[in-house]
């Protein structure tokens, strides 16, 4: 029996810097709720209890939940919100500016909030860039992706960063143009055509929707 080829076997990348914030925030916020639940007097216990159930979705939502799953048929985005499942043959490009994104045929897009944009990391990678040229040219390690599945760091897979003697680009870009690589091999393909599907993450939509509403009401109440 055959086995597939590794090049195609899905991927994750994440934000880490991401998911040490929700975190840390995540922390405190239960810290503070508990504390208030178990020592409020009053109404106190019942408006920290509200105060969670709006808070620690909403955090989840926007720091631990975002991924981008890399398949060989498709691109399946996780926002806060919404996943998103977009197969090859759908996207028009994928667009690198102060957020990068997903443009589908049809004109839709969306947003990747798991491969943020760093402004600073690109300045680094700038400077790294001019002292390379500076200095002749000369290969530099880690700067370069290994083909559509390489390394991809702080956005999660196993692969390594090969050395490469190509331009420094910061590691969302990096990852950005992996993501190019593999649209253009598949994009053609009949097992990536389909329609674009969009679900709302009602999972967390509903505890925010809860929680804001009864922290609104004992707010009234007094």
């Amino acid at each position: 029996m055959t086995t597939p080829d590794p090049q195609y076997k899905e991927r994750v990348h994440r934000s880490a810097a991401a998911i040490v914030g929700g975190v840390l925030l995540l922390g405190i916020a239960l810290w503070l709720g508990v504390d208030a639940i178990v020592a409020g007097k009053g109404s106190t216990p019942w408006r920290a209890l509200a105060a969670l159930l709006l808070v620690v979705p909403l955090v989840t939502a926007f720091t631990l939940r975002p991924a981008v799953f890399v398949g060989q048929d498709r691109l399946r985005v996780r926002n806060p919100f919404r996943i998103v499942l977009l197969p090859w043959g759908q996207i028009e490009t994928l667009r690198s500016g102060y957020s990068n994104e997903a443009l589908t045929k049809s004109g839709a897009k969306f947003q990747l909030w798991a491969i943020p944009v760093s402004l600073r990391a690109r300045n680094k990678a700038a400077r790294r860039e001019a002292r390379r040229v500076a200095q002749g040219g000369g290969p530099v390690g880690g700067s370069g992706g290994s083909g559509a599945f390489g390394g991809s760091g702080a956005f999660g897979g196993s692969g390594r960063g090969a050395v490469s003697d190509g331009p420094v680009r910061a590691e969302s870009d990096q990852v950005m143009d992996q993501l190019r690589e593999l649209h253009e091999a598949r994009g053609a393909a009949e097992s990536a055509q389909g329609e674009v599907v969009v679900r709302w993450a009602y999972e967390i939509l509903g505890p925010v929707v809860a929680g804001g509403v009864l922290l609104v009401i004992l707010l009234v109440v007094g």
